[in-house]
């Protein structure tokens, strides 16, 4: 293995050298502008050179080489080509997490914008309206970390014999039924923990969503109510046209999260009993088992998954303008 050093070096020394470079950079700059007049166009590359040195240090550099690590052993010592890719394609667990992933993506999105705009539909128009958003908001306000622990309480298991602690579970009781381990049985455990992140991001949608219908024009939905429109007609015809570019503004933002999803499936079963997604095996494998190359491999997959969507996002808000 070549000499790494940048690992030799204390990472104190290393922070330091980073500040220094920066430093003098920007000092460069304010020595450049004070020479004399610079072209529009220079002056523009100057003044942004800071931020695209930042990015080059801190996201171009390690990108490339996790691409790197990707073609290599788990020790990151010996070149092994596709053989991590094949991996992925291959192995139980990381199609498990493949499938599961897709699960996410497909239904976090559509269920948590179909929460949000049912949500905020019926409450738009009430005097109420800044509280009931506000409600559902509240989720947001903890991590994902915390929404986790509050939704593994509520699945709890303890046996028939025994107290629930469990608030779904108490339920089931309480009308005659047997407590379940509802974060066992796969492939519903994946459904629950996808409950949590609903739970979380509703808000969010509901309250893009409410500010979007509350901007379509009074005089649209009046007419058709003179028409003889239906509330349901109106909603569908009118409103729904009305707010689409909010709509994808949701969509979009709900399937990037999705995809980085890591903390509710390490807080609540920790990728046991299949419910790992892409996110969670990366981390395993880099982390935990040491497997360097496969981790790179699976950073690199998601990284593939999640570009056409930004890209899509960038071309949707450009035409928007």
């Amino acid at each position: 293995m070549s000499f790494d050093v940048v690992a030799q070096q204390p990472k104190l020394l290393y922070l330091l050298q980073g500040i220094a470079a920066f430093t003098a950079v920007v000092c460069l700059i304010l020595a450049a502008l004070h020479r004399g007049p610079v072209r529009r166009r220079g002056a523009a590359f100057l003044l942004l050179a800071p931020a695209l040195l930042l990015l080059a240090v801190g996201l171009l550099g390690p990108g490339l080489r996790t691409l790197m690590l990707s073609f290599m052993d788990g020790e990151g010592d010996a070149w092994v080509g596709l053989d991590n890719y094949v991996w992925i394609l291959t192995d139980p667990e990381a199609l498990t997490a493949l499938r599961n992933t897709l699960t996410w993506v497909v239904l976090v999105p559509l269920l948590t914008t179909a929460v949000g705009l049912l949500y905020a539909a019926a409450v738009v128009r009430s005097r109420f309206r800044a509280l009931a958003l506000s409600l559902l908001l509240l989720p947001m306000v903890i991590s994902f970390v915390g929404a986790a622990l509050v939704w593994k309480f509520v699945y709890a298991y303890r046996p028939a014999e025994a107290d629930q602690i469990g608030l779904l579970n108490q339920l089931v009781v309480a009308f005659g039924g047997e407590p379940q381990q509802w974060l066992v049985e796969s492939p519903w455990n994946v459904l629950f923990l996808i409950v949590t992140m609903v739970w979380t991001q509703a808000g969010f949608a509901a309250v893009l969503l409410a500010g979007a219908i509350a901007g379509v024009p009074r005089e649209m939905t009046e007419a058709a109510r003179l028409d003889g429109a239906s509330p349901r007609q109106i909603f569908w015809r009118i409103t729904l046209p009305s707010i689409r570019p909010t709509l994808l503004v949701v969509v979009l933002a709900e399937l990037i999260a999705t995809f980085k999803a890591f903390d509710v499936v390490k807080t609540m079963t920790g990728g046991q009993f299949d419910t790992g997604v892409l996110a969670y095996e990366m981390y395993d494998q880099a982390f935990r088992y040491g497997q360097t190359g496969r981790g790179a491999a699976l950073a690199v997959l998601l990284f593939v998954l999640v570009t056409p969507v930004v890209a899509y996002q960038i071309r949707a808000q450009r035409r928007a303008r």
